[in-house]
């Protein structure tokens, strides 16, 4: 029968098999989080992102492109309230500022403002339908569950929109409906982050 090795011995072992990381590799793991701090703090305070990647070199410079460009592109949500739209023109525009191909982003982000206009106007739409479709149903099967324990002359005024069953179904769908745009947004967010 073999030796049983502890844990350790077997995480050393593949750390001798990974080797010494490269200096590319150190740079990387240093400068994308101070990147990702940056975005951060450009969509809180308002800070200038050229002068702040001004002072980095180009070697550096990269790395902090792609940590801020994963938070810019992660805050481009579908646009559910005013909060959230003032958040995506904000991450645009920094997008726009750090990402050299301005060109293939305006495009991008054209492509998104499609999406975002169908959702707002043709997808309210839907979604208020769909609601009050759902709270006809669900009044119905409330009233008709009344009359089985009360008897067929019972009436009584439930506000099905407060029952946690509603609230759920309601959640449920809302996904299902708000499922093709995000799956549009994030092959657009996805190509963002391949341009340079």
């Amino acid at each position: 029968m073999g030796d049983i090795k502890s844990a350790r011995e077997i995480a050393m072992e593949k750390l001798e098999k990974l080797g010494e990381a490269t200096e590319e590799e150190r740079l990387k793991w240093k400068l994308e989080p101070k990147g990702k701090e940056l975005a951060a703090r450009y969509l809180k305070e308002d800070c200038n992102l050229l002068a702040e990647l001004s002072q980095y070199q180009d070697e550096e410079r990269k790395y902090i492109v792609a940590g801020a460009s994963e938070v810019l592109v992660r805050n481009v949500e579908l646009p559910r309230n005013e909060a959230i739209r003032r958040t995506n023109k904000k991450a645009m525009d920094g997008l726009k500022l750090i990402k050299n191909d301005k060109a293939r982003v305006e495009s991008a982000h054209s492509r998104i403002r499609q999406i975002f206009t169908h959702y707002t106007e043709q997808g309210a739409q839907q979604r208020r339908q769909a609601y009050e479709q759902l709270r006809a149903q669900f009044e119905a099967r409330v009233q008709q569950a009344i009359q089985q324990q009360l008897g067929s002359n019972a009436r009584m005024r439930v506000d099905v929109e407060r029952q946690p069953q509603f609230q759920e179904e309601w959640r449920r769908m809302q996904l299902q409906l708000d499922a093709p745009y995000l799956e549009h947004l994030n092959e657009y967010r996805r190509e963002i982050l391949s341009i340079d």
